[in-house]
């Protein structure tokens, strides 16, 4: 419950896990990009860095996170999409062209092969000389909620399990520094779910992937310390507050409390924070901005230690420049303009705050526990349980705006004639023959007798329990593609199919 004597900085960390917040240090400004081939890419990267952004956030397309090379009869169409095409270590190295990977954080969000693309980047960190101990960023790693919510997942659950173990134990020795999962509630939101559940299924989430490593033998102070969460920020203002702090404090007791945490930054819940995709509508897209800065606005005042800003377009397509470009501003509005950070936490002390925050603890867990009883996340998933519970939300939701209960502007309220289309980011569809192209060069030019021999090394590592990120490591090394890892991966441990 809320205690108005905590100050921030101090256990449970309901008011900030620094003292002095972004009177220190503002937030990580990213904005997630990705699209076409990894030149293209680039660019849109370089062009960001130009306008101030902080960090790099890196979209793939759905062949890459579904572990399919862009000639993939599944691929097809898709090339390019919804991110940037990644088939092999050379792809990697043209994405970060002429960008210091020792002087950036990089987030990527990947997830069923994220062992395979962090292990592109390490190589090209490698190859420009930093130091791997140094180099920090985020690998999503999530793949819980790839079952929950979102669907890309390739293998079963258990044995997705072990490859995200294996990567923390790995990471603790190799890149320290790096945060080797993002525990995500942003798509569990975007899939209809309430703050309360967003709260309850991320953190479910994150008690399965803790007594996932500990039962892998890893002490909890040396894996913890790198965790990090991914949340959504939707259009309920104060609700959105009051849920970033009541995740923060529900983690810290239950890090103390059930896995005996005693360092302090194993308490600490660090999170980014996107902008509610799915609040952006088409129809007069120009009001999103508005959406976009509350949004932006409430992770800022609810403690977020990076945040992106959705782009005013992407309800039509990929976003424009100019559309990245504001919806950056708006962030560094925020930051150098509004005053909010003058202060660690403005909200705190405000009785609506206070019992919001604590409405949305007591509900999250209440939900952990009814999940614990049938016998933790993984059970739960089997059942479908966590996802009736979003579906059943996303359908009142939706009977809700029918109705005209909920407001959504210029939807179901306000509405305008669209004076013509909007002009949307196209994308030139020679790129996915151009990524073919070079898919195919890469496989012409590479040693095929080393990529044989490490890829049969691979298979034999996922037999038996030995770790497997130093032979995909290995595989990424001698140009192996995303492709061919994850199929070799895949006559292991089979695919998941939905029941």
């Amino acid at each position: 419950m809320s205690d108005q004597h905590e100050r921030p900085g101090t256990y449970p960390y309901t008011r900030g896990i620094y003292p002095d917040m972004y009177r220190g240090r503002l937030w990580t400004m990213r904005q997630y990009a990705g699209f076409g081939t990894a030149e293209e890419s680039n660019r849109r990267y370089r062009y960001l860095l130009s306008q101030g952004i902080t960090g790099l956030s890196v979209a793939f397309d759905l062949p890459t996170q579904m572990g399919l090379d862009s000639d993939h009869p599944l691929a097809a169409g898709e090339v390019g999409r919804v991110g940037v095409a990644i088939g092999s270590l050379a792809d990697m190295q043209r994405l970060f062209e002429g960008i210091r990977l020792a002087d950036i954080t990089t987030s990527m969000t990947i997830n069923s092969t994220a062992a395979i693309l962090l292990s592109l980047y390490v190589l090209v960190a490698k190859s420009q000389g930093a130091d791997l101990r140094k180099i920090s960023g985020t690998i999503q790693n999530d793949i819980l909620k790839e079952y929950i919510a979102r669907g890309t997942y390739i293998y079963p659950p258990r044995p997705a399990m072990r490859i995200i173990t294996d990567l923390f134990a790995w990471a603790a020795c190799e890149v320290p520094q790096w945060n080797t999962i993002s525990i995500s509630g942003y798509h569990i939101r975007e899939a209809g779910s309430t703050a309360i559940q967003e709260v309850a299924f991320t953190l479910a989430n994150a008690i399965a992937y803790i007594d996932a490593a500990l039962t892998a033998g890893l002490a909890i102070d040396s894996f913890a310390p790198r965790l990090s969460f991914f949340f959504n920020s939707h259009n309920n203002f104060l609700e959105e507050i009051a849920k970033f702090r009541a995740a923060r404090r529900l983690y810290a007791i239950l890090m103390r409390d059930r896995f005996g945490a005693r360092n302090p930054r194993s308490l600490m819940m660090r999170f980014h924070v996107q902008t509610g995709g799915s609040t952006l509508t088409a129809q007069q897209p120009d009001v999103n901005v508005v959406r976009v800065s509350m949004q932006a606005l409430a992770a800022v005042l609810g403690g977020a230690q990076s945040l992106h800003t959705n782009s005013k377009d992407e309800a039509l397509g990929l976003p424009t420049e100019e559309s990245a470009r504001l919806a950056l501003r708006t962030q560094q509005i925020i930051a150098h303009e509004s005053g909010v950070t003058n202060t660690a936490d403005p909200f705190g002390g405000s009785s609506y705050i206070e019992e919001l925050t604590d409405k949305i603890e007591q509900g999250a867990r209440e939900y952990i526990d009814r999940i614990d009883a049938m016998g933790g996340t993984l059970a739960a998933i089997e059942r479908n349980y966590i996802q009736n519970e979003i579906h059943n939300a996303a359908y009142e939701y939706q009977q809700a705006v029918e109705r005209g209960d909920a407001v959504v502007v210029g939807v179901n309220k306000f509405k305008q004639d669209q004076a013509g289309s909007p002009s949307a980011f196209r994308l030139d569809p020679q790129l996915e023959k151009q990524q073919i192209e070079r898919l195919r060069q890469v496989r012409a030019s590479r040693s095929a007798g080393l990529v044989g021999e490490r890829l049969q090394g691979l298979e034999q590592a996922a037999r038996g329990s030995e770790n497997l990120m130093p032979h995909i490591l290995g595989c990424a090394e001698a140009h192996a593609t995303v492709g061919e890892i994850s199929d070799r991966l895949r006559g292991v441990f089979g695919e998941y199919r939905e029941n």
